[in-house]
């Protein structure tokens, strides 16, 4: 059993003195709450997750008409298996969104490797001059976190920014298309420097491409829809209030880390445009051929995660 010696011969004693192997009675501070109320808390908080131990304190009382403390709460949850976390913060949906998220999982759910590489994934981001990393750390000592060489400083509105375009197919990626102002892109602007100049011209030389757009403004706007129609590109459906995991928001935090690593920070927008452009251009093509690969694969992220999301508040 490898235990100790004495552990056993013990246990065997105490058997033959009271016929059971449980520890003695001890004297000590009896629980405060008791098995039915422990098991009432429980119950409470699974109907109500969001039910927090400092409200389930003030309504429970203990042996002695007392209120229980919140520590107590929390070790009666924890014993049952139940944790604190965060939640995940979902969009408001209704029953018309869940049946769209419904069909759009059912219908791409068994698409293989090789109809995701057809796929031409886009997006529009914002890139900030001043950017608030969570992965920089600091070293100190305690007390010193409030001492002139431990702090960051940030603005906490991001300074100077610009909007990217940019799209990523399995072999090739497509711009970039810079907009200085987020009012800039509107459904005219989008059609005639994104559209009409990148996208267009790259799935006539490469057919059977598929395009994916999300459901901002500029891109369900009727002058947008007609010019895809009139254009021949085919569009991927996209259900509306979707789960945000198209792959290629990977490539923006690749961008965004490739900025922080730089030893001169950017310090107006046409600095910011030059460094993204030259990070644009140097990534490799393995990376996006993983991007694109991960969307059909079960364990990856892309597409299998948005099908799971999909149906996550189903």
């Amino acid at each position: 059993m490898n235990v100790n010696r004495k552990t056993i011969f013990r246990l065997k004693q105490r058997l033959h003195e009271t016929d059971t192997v449980s520890g003695r009675p001890r004297s000590g501070r009896p629980r405060c709450t008791t098995q039915r109320q422990d098991r009432d808390l429980v119950r409470n908080h699974m109907n109500n997750r969001l039910l927090s131990a400092s409200a389930s304190s003030r309504q429970t009382s203990g042996r002695n008409n007392e209120r229980i403390k919140t520590n107590t709460v929390r070790r009666r949850l924890s014993t049952s298996g139940l944790r604190a976390r965060r939640p995940y913060i979902g969009p408001i949906l209704t029953q018309r969104h869940r049946h769209q998220r419904s069909l759009w999982a059912q219908e791409h759910g068994e698409w293989d490797r090789i109809q995701w590489r057809s796929v031409v994934f886009s997006v529009e981001s914002r890139f900030c001059t001043d950017h608030a990393d969570g992965r920089v750390r600091v070293w100190r000592i305690s007390g010193e976190r409030y001492q002139a060489h431990c702090v960051r400083e940030h603005d906490r509105w991001g300074g100077a920014y610009l909007m990217m375009w940019g799209a990523i197919s399995y072999n090739d990626r497509i711009g970039p298309v810079f907009f200085h102002n987020r009012r800039e892109i509107n459904a005219q602007t989008y059609v005639h420097d994104v559209l009409q100049a990148h996208v267009v011209p790259y799935t006539a030389m490469h057919r059977n491409l598929v395009f994916q757009l999300d459901n901002a403004r500029a891109h369900t706007a009727r002058y947008t829809q007609q010019f895809l129609e009139q254009s021949d590109v085919q569009v991927l459906p996209w259900p509306t209030l979707s789960p945000y995991l198209n792959p290629i928001e990977h490539l923006w935090d690749y961008l965004q880390r490739r900025l922080d690593c730089q030893d001169h920070r950017s310090q107006n927008p046409d600095d910011l445009e030059h460094s993204l452009l030259w990070h644009w251009n140097a990534i490799p093509r393995h990376f996006l051929q993983t991007l694109v690969c991960c969307t059909g694969s079960p364990r990856g992220g892309g597409a299998h995660k948005l099908l799971a999301g999909a149906c996550l508040d189903l």
